[in-house]
Order: C-alpha cells, then sequence, then structure tokens
C-alpha cells in the first residue's frame, strides 16, 4: 500500500517542491486570522525585548568611555544596575511572549485537526481506497505539530530577527560607518547560500515526511494484522521490512542533517570572519586615536549581539521548509472535492456534454412519463459504472443495470465472485457515484437528495463487519441517529446478538479496536443489528450472514424475515438459505443483470444460476 501511494503522488511532487516556502505557509492565515492581534502582539513584544539587547551595548559605551575612563565608583554602580534592569527586562519580555502565544497556537493546532477530520469524513470512497492510512495520520499529528512548532517559534522570529539584524547595522553605522561596511560584505554570500539550501531542502523534507508517513502505514498494518503475522509466524520478515523502510528514513533524515549542517557553518563562519576583520581594523583605529576604546567595545559588543540573530537564519529557514512541506501536504487533503462537489462536478460535465439540463431525467421516467408513484421501491435505470482508476480500455465494471425491487419487496442479488454485487450495493448509499444511469428511491433521483437525508431512508450491511473502539451498544446506535434503548434491544433480537447482555457490563461493555475481542459471527452479528435499529425504509444486505454457523443463521434468518417484511431490501447472497429470504433473485454475470425471477424460477430456466446454486449446496455438503 505504501508503494502504490507513492506512485500516486510521484506525478504532483515536482510542482509542489518548486513551491516558494512563503506562498505555502500564506494558506495558513485563513487559521492564524482568528487569533492575529494575540499572535501580533506577542511578535511586538519579543522585537522590544530582543531589540532592547541592543542597549546594552551603549550602556556598556558610556561605562567605558564615562565612569571607567574617569574613575567614577558610583557610575560604575549605576551602569551596573542598568545593565540588570536591562536583562530582567528582556527575560521577562521573552516569558510574556511566551504566554501570549500559547493560547492562540492550541487554537490553530485543534482548529487544523477538526477540519481535516471533518474533510476526512466527506470525502468519497474512491479516495480512502487510493490513499494509505498511514499518510493520513502522519498528516493529523506529525505535520500539524510541526505548523505549530513553526508558529511558536520560526515564524516569529523570522520577524524578529530581521528587526533586530536591521535595528543593530543602523547603530553599527551610527557608530562607525567603515566597520559597519566591513560586517555587510558577507550579506550577499548568505543570501545567496540559503537561497541554494533552501531548494535542496525542500526536496529531502517532502521525502522524509512521505516516507515517515509510509512508516506510519506500516505499524499501523502490523498491529491492526498481528493475528495474521504471528499466525503464520511472519514476524521476522515483517520486522526486516520494517527495518528496511526505517533506513531508508534515516539516510534520509542524515542527508537532511547534513544539509542543515553544511549551511549552519557557513552561516556561521561568515560572520565570524567579518567580526575578526572589524576587531582588526577598530583596534587600528584606537591605537591611531580615529575611535575612542569605549566605542570600539560597544560597537563590538552590538556585532556579538547580532551573531544569534544572523547564524539562526539556518536553523530557522530549515524549520520554515518543514513547515511549508507540512503545509503543503495537509492541504494535499483539504484540497480534494467532497462526494458533494465531486457529483456537482460531474452533473456539470455531464449537463455540459449532453447540452441539456439533467433535471428533467430526475423527474421523469425512461418512457418520459411523470412519476407520482410514492412508494415505487428500488430502481436501478441504465446504471454503468467504472472506478475513476481504471485503464481507459478496461470493460466498466457494471454496464446497462436495469432492475426495479418492487416496494415491500426483497430481492436477493446473487452472482459469482467478481461479477460487482459489492459495488452494486455501494451505489446505493452513494459510496461511490454512478457512471451513467440512475438509481431511484420511490421515484426519486438519489442525486437529489441530500445525502444525509438518503442515509436516514438507506440502511448498510457490509461483507466486512467493521466495529469502532465504543461499546457494544454505542456500535449498534450508530445505525440511526436518535434511536432509544427499546430500539437497541429489539435490533439485538432482530440479529440474534443477544450474546450482548452475557458481556461483562453488557452492552457498555467496550468491544475494543475493530471489534477484536468478539468472534467473526458476533461482529457480524453486531453489524447487522447496526443496519435493522433504525428501522430503514431501504435495507441493503451485503452477504450479511457469511460468519454465521448453520443454528445461528436460522434463527437469524427467521427474525429477519419480519423485519424484511417492512421494508425494501437488495441482499446479496451466497447461500441458497438466503435467496430463500428474498421474493425474487436476480443473477449478475460480467457486470449485467442476466436472469431476474423466483429462485425456482430461476433453477428451471437458468443453466448459469443453477451450476451457481449446485456449486454453492456442493461446497457447504463438504
Amino acid at each position: 500500500m505504501a508503494a502504490t501511494n507513492e506512485r500516486l503522488r510521484e506525478p504532483e511532487k515536482e510542482p509542489r517542491i518548486k513551491r516558494s516556502a512563503t506562498r505555502s505557509l500564506s494558506r495558513l492565515w485563513p487559521y492564524v486570522r482568528p487569533v492575529r492581534a494575540r499572535f501580533l502582539t506577542a511578535a511586538g513584544v519579543a522585537a522590544v525585548a530582543s531589540c532592547m539587547g541592543l542597549v546594552i551595548p551603549l550602556v556598556l559605551k558610556w561605562l567605558v568611555d564615562g565612569p571607567v575612563a574617569d574613575r567614577e565608583p558610583g557610575g560604575v554602580w549605576l551602569g551596573g544596575a542598568l545593565l540588570l534592569g536591562l536583562g530582567v527586562a528582556e527575560a521577562g519580555l521573552f516569558g510574556v511572549r511566551r504566554w501570549l502565544v500559547a493560547r492562540p497556537l492550541a487554537f490553530v493546532e485543534a482548529s487544523m485537526r477538526a477540519d481535516l477530520y471533518r474533510h476526512l469524513q466527506r470525502l468519497p470512497v474512491s479516495f480512502h481506497d487510493r490513499w494509505a492510512s498511514g499518510q493520513l495520520l502522519s498528516r493529523a499529528t506529525t505535520d500539524l505539530m510541526l505548523l505549530r512548532m513553526f508558529l511558536a517559534f520560526p515564524l516569529t522570529f523570522l520577524v524578529v530577527n530581521g528587526v533586530t539584524v536591521l535595528v543593530g547595522f543602523a547603530i553599527l553605522l551610527a557608530q562607525q560607518w567603515t566597520l559597519g561596511l566591513v560586517l555587510l560584505l558577507p550579506a550577499i554570500p548568505l543570501i545567496v547560500l540559503c537561497s541554494v539550501f533552501e531548494t535542496r531542502y525542500a526536496v529531502v523534507a517532502r521525502t522524509v515526511q512521505d516516507q515517515t508517513g509510509d512508516l506510519t502505514t506500516v505499524v499501523e498494518e502490523g498491529v491492526l494484522g498481528i493475528r495474521i503475522v504471528k499466525g503464520f509466524g511472519r514476524h521476522r520478515s515483517q520486522a526486516r521490512a520494517f527495518r528496511a523502510l526505517t533506513g531508508r528514513v534515516r539516510s534520509t533524515e542524515l542527508h537532511k542533517a547534513g544539509l542543515l549542517a553544511t549551511i549552519w557553518a557557513l552561516i556561521m563562519t561568515l560572520p565570524e570572519l567579518a567580526i575578526g576583520a572589524a576587531l582588526v581594523l577598530g583596534t587600528v583605529q584606537v591605537a591611531d586615536g580615529d575611535l575612542s576604546a569605549g566605542t570600539l567595545v560597544a560597537f563590538l559588543s552590538t556585532a556579538l549581539t547580532l551573531r544569534w540573530p544572523v547564524e539562526s537564519l539556518g536553523f530557522l529557514l530549515a524549520m520554515s521548509q518543514d513547515a511549508a512541506t507540512a503545509t503543503d501536504r495537509f492541504f494535499e487533503v483539504m484540497d480534494e472535492p467532497t462526494a458533494e462537489q465531486s457529483t456537482a462536478e460531474q452533473s456539470t460535465a455531464e449537463q455540459s456534454t449532453a447540452g441539456q439540463s439533467t433535471a428533467p431525467q430526475r423527474s421523469t421516467s425512461r418512457n418520459g412519463t411523470l412519476r407520482t408513484t410514492p412508494q415505487d421501491g428500488l430502481r436501478f435505470e441504465g446504471l454503468e459504472f467504472r472506478y475513476a482508476d481504471a485503464p481507459p480500455d478496461a470493460p466498466p465494471v457494471l454496464a446497462g443495470i436495469d432492475l426495479h425491487i418492487r416496494s415491500g419487496e426483497t430481492m436477493a442479488l446473487v452472482g459469482a465472485t467478481g461479477s460487482g454485487k459489492t459495488t452494486l450495493t455501494a451505489l446505493v448509499p452513494r459510496l461511490h457515484e454512478p457512471t451513467h444511469g440512475r438509481i431511484t428511491l420511490d421515484g426519486r433521483d438519489i442525486t437529489t437528495l441530500p445525502r444525509d437525508e438518503l442515509r436516514e431512508l438507506v440502511a448498510v450491511a457490509f461483507e466486512e463487519p467493521t466495529l469502532f473502539s465504543a461499546t457494544a451498544g454505542e456500535n449498534v446506535l450508530m445505525g440511526a441517529a436518535g434511536a432509544a434503548e427499546a430500539d437497541l434491544v429489539r435490533a439485538l433480537q432482530v440479529a440474534q446478538a443477544d450474546f450482548v447482555h452475557a458481556l461483562p457490563q453488557g452492552a457498555d461493555t467496550q468491544v475494543g479496536e475493530q471489534g477484536l475481542s468478539l468472534s467473526g459471527g458476533q461482529r457480524q452479528r453486531l453489524a447487522l443489528a447496526r443496519a435493522v435499529v433504525g428501522q430503514p425504509r431501504f435495507l441493503v444486505l451485503d452477504d450479511p450472514l457469511s460468519a454465521l454457523d448453520v443454528h445461528t443463521e436460522a434463527l437469524v434468518e427467521a427474525a429477519l424475515r419480519q423485519v424484511l417484511a417492512t421494508t425494501t431490501a437488495l441482499v446479496v447472497a451466497h447461500r441458497p438459505s438466503t435467496v430463500l429470504l428474498a421474493d425474487r433473485v436476480a443473477l449478475l454475470s460480467g457486470g449485467r443483470i442476466a436472469a431476474v425471477g423466483t429462485h425456482h424460477q430461476l433453477l428451471g430456466d437458468s443453466a448459469e444460476y443453477r451450476s451457481l446454486m449446485s456449486g454453492i449446496e456442493r461446497e457447504e455438503a463438504r
């Protein structure tokens, strides 16, 4: 999965690397704007504190040229008190800055994380099919932490240090402009070095963050699949694969550290050489009487004060580039169109291609007559579907599906493995969008229904029962907003999930991550209970009884008949016993409806259906 995700990211990587850090980080402004007043105040306080340090050399100049030269102890004590006061004030102001930014930065990070999670819930299933979960997890954790650290330190001090350097050099040039020009000589080489460093570091920063996301995916899959790993004794091979990926991350991190060490060494060396040259030239001027000793002391003290703002440039640029990369990765996900946006774009494209509005199609039947039947059931009309990443010449997964499930009817959907059964059921709650054609519920095109309303009308139970790290009761009640305790009890009875009452805390028992504390059959029964708890108008079940033993299956089928009698249902069936729950059966073959009828009719009329059912019965007999 990690390798697949790398291939998906590859075509977009180059444009992102060329994007400047300033442009990337500017996208954070909507999140910073609500706390801008406090944030700017903190930056102002830090600038005042930093510039206050530049006053200390001026006090030293006064001390050396005044009280020290004139041997006045009182003046020396006064100068010492001033220096102490300036130091305490500087430290206090930096403390105030930290206090000012703590709350707003926590707010920014929390807002971004909440928006990311909310957006992930609204993205289509096709997005989650393409993206590794570890990549999304690293964006919600590591990347947002980098952004918070950037806002807390580098962003502020890039501004503060810039102000400090400008004020400091103004003071230096005012004291002795010839020495000030000597210190300005490294400016051009530093600008060139920083530009080259930023370009190279951006590539490595992106690589290491992507590799960290892949590493997160491997850890997550290893933990979730621990039973498989242990069951097949694959812990050594898993460990070797993990070490190999860790080695790549380590190699990239060392490359990144090497770049940072190189630029930092150069940034530190050039100013030091300039200060040394200024010291020699200043000493000569003092010896010649062209410069006072106090002025030279103040000049050198100011230059030394400016060392940190200049030398920290490499460190701050590196953190800024990490944050810019994290911002790109965050907005890669946020820029993905939601399911609603994708549907709107698809509708617009269809209208443009067809040259007419699709609205009349949604309000009329295929023969052009107006649909007024309030209980029309579930219809598939001219339905076609292909996955977005499928090759252009590949046949569609579903093609020309025309199927009508009458109101109150239960339709069993059978077919060989890979015939498209699960894909067809996923289209009803709009987990995927049809490529062509439409689906109607009681005559209403599902694309005209708000998704919340659609998913109140349609309940689903998938072949793979997914449970969450919550209580058994919470997992069931997730199937209907506002469901009461009585609904929970009824749903557990229908799904023959009375085992819940025997759990240590009953329905309040935590089932663990993915429900791994339960058996496969228990998980499937809870998933079925979740589907029926809200008494939905339409029910879509994807082989809901596959993990049950024969005795439990018979009990569930008996209870399920009562539910199916009051709803319109589409049930994917792999067992003859499940097929017998249905009023009619649809045979799906090669992505098309090959036959529709009762179980006994298809046994007599369809050789493919007979072969399919006889094969299943022989397999069950074994």
